[in-house]
């Protein structure tokens, strides 16, 4: 497959050395979900960018990166990625995705898991989609190109986040959603509606795993997450309580220690 000719915006904050210790730590790269931006990881990268370098990039067809209208995909996520890290001379980091990101970081492990030292798996599941699923998302691909984005954040929002969630976490998720470009979303949308089962994937990983998911995610069940860590050869499960489909921005302290714990035993063996 032909390099990526897609320029994404992202955030790169820290550095991979430690100055008390002159010692490296592995990068982390974090990858949105739909219909979100990088500012979905704000509570991560503030947290660990004190520490470690940390990158998030928008994906094509969200935030300040371009709008690609037709099909995304998430093969074509993975390339735009592994582009990117290739710019930033980015060799081996830490591989963490939520939702759609997860499945993006899936992909991007078949296609360059040699560089991937660790691999955190949040909020997402790895089945090929069911052909209910490819005809509800293309309509909704349909009705967000006809409709924009507003009525559809109005309607997910509740799941997206656990209703008893911050105010200021909702509206956060709310913007997000209603800023996000409708032709990136449904380009995304049809590009999932035709993607890979990766359990196979999921059976070869070489490296540690990190699942996590929110007690409450009506989008990925824990079930979901729970056959996850099943397949992964070497995983740990992390179910963050108070939490729905995004625990990283509902419970970010939680959700920071979990991640925390699981980056200092890829350091460990790096």
């Amino acid at each position: 497959m032909t390099r990526s000719e897609i320029s994404l915006a992202y955030e790169d904050k820290g550095t991979d050395i430690d100055t008390d210790t002159e010692t490296s730590r592995v990068p982390l790269v974090l990858v949105h979900g739909h219909p979100f931006d990088r500012t979905m990881w704000d509570p991560q990268l503030a947290e660990f960018s004190a520490a470690r370098r940390v990158i998030a990039p928008d994906l094509r067809g969200y935030g300040a990166s371009p709008v690609v209208p037709g099909i995304t995909r998430l093969s074509d996520f993975a390339r735009d990625i592994e582009a990117l890290l290739d710019d930033l001379k980015v060799d081996a980091f830490v591989l963490a995705g939520l939702s759609m990101g997860g499945q993006i970081a899936m992909d991007c492990y078949g296609r360059f898991g040699d560089r991937v030292h660790g691999l955190v798996l949040a909020d997402t599941f790895p089945a090929e989609e069911t052909p209910e699923g490819r005809r509800a998302r293309n309509d909704m691909a349909d009705r967000l190109l006809r409709e924009g984005m507003r009525g559809y954040a109005d309607e997910v929002l509740d799941r997206m986040v656990a209703p008893y969630a911050a105010p200021e976490v909702r509206a956060h998720v709310h913007r997000m959603m209603t800023a996000a470009p409708p032709e990136g979303a449904a380009a995304a949308l049809r590009g999932r509606a035709e993607r890979p089962d990766y359990r196979g994937l999921l059976t070869r990983v070489t490296v540690p795993a990190l699942v996590v998911v929110g007690a409450d995610d009506a989008f990925t069940p824990v079930s979901d997450a729970e056959d996850m860590h099943a397949l992964l050869p070497d995983s740990t499960l992390r179910v963050i309580d108070g939490a729905a489909h995004m625990p990283n921005l509902e419970r970010p302290e939680e959700f920071n220690a979990a991640l925390g714990e699981f980056l200092a035993r890829v350091d460990g063996h790096a």
